[in-house]
């Protein structure tokens, strides 16, 4: 094999697609699964967090904007993932046991610093399944993808 034919072969591999691509793989799941827990009324619930109970009256602009910060939200988790990772090279050789305590750190920060802080201020109490549930959702679908992710780009 050429040298020509291995190199289109190999992924690309910079900073920006580290970040994008495993962001969006796991906003998608990640919205996939509170579409399915939630309903097809969560962007609006994402979007309240911002501009509060407001949110609840607004249609389809309302809906995007959830949806975009949802998104956003996603590619800083791994853009802050992937820049700890540039010191903490262990993060990308044990891509599955970081990725699963990455999930655990995001649902944390999530639940007891930004939407307490956020303009819903949502600070629980929170049952134990909800808990478990999140857990689990955000190790397998944040964490995982997010780790993975930014192993293969950044290599």
């Amino acid at each position: 094999m050429s040298e020509v034919t291995v190199a289109a072969r190999a992924p690309r591999r910079s900073a920006p697609r580290a970040i994008i691509i495993p962001g969006l793989v796991a906003g998608v799941l990640d919205l996939i699964a509170a579409f399915i827990y939630y309903g097809p009324h969560v962007p609006i619930g994402i979007a309240g967090g911002l501009i509060g109970s407001a949110a609840t009256n607004g249609g389809p602009v309302i809906y995007a904007l959830g949806i975009a910060l949802h998104f956003t939200v996603a590619l800083i988790w791994t853009a802050i993932f992937y820049a700890v990772s540039r010191r903490l090279v262990f993060m990308t050789e044990h891509p599955l046991v970081c990725g699963l305590v990455y999930g655990v750190i995001v649902l944390n920060v999530m639940s007891f610093i930004v939407l307490p802080l956020s303009a819903l201020h949502a600070t629980g109490p929170y049952q134990l399944q909800e808990i478990l549930r999140g857990l689990l959702t955000h190790m397998i679908v944040i964490g995982l993808p997010i780790a993975y992710g930014v192993r293969h780009f950044s290599r």
